[in-house]
């Protein structure tokens, strides 16, 4: 169950309650009895691992992911290696 945060309008009495999504929002300060209103700060989650790519949602297959992942590579690096020397001789 998510946790609220509530501060009151005329005192400024700060407060957490856990309430269900069904519950009804407190209206009523617990110290003085006056007007409520609900709190909004950052959420609480967390993204853990590497990262989130294009490719993630993709359907992964072995012929045509790995024929035409390392075609491109392959000619990307071939190319890079002819034009690394030509600026170094220059």
């Amino acid at each position: 169950m998510p946790t609220y945060a509530y501060a009151c309008k005329n005192c400024g009495h700060r407060f957490d309650a856990v309430q269900s999504f069904a519950d009804p929002s407190l209206t009523e300060c617990p110290e003085c009895g006056g007007p409520l209103r609900k709190q909004y700060g950052s959420i609480g989650v967390t993204f853990n691992g590497s990262g989130f790519y294009r490719t993630d949602s993709r359907k992964k297959t072995s012929s045509g992911d790995s024929g035409g992942a390392s075609s491109p590579s392959s000619t990307s690096s071939s190319s890079e290696t002819k034009a690394s020397p030509a600026p170094a001789g220059s």
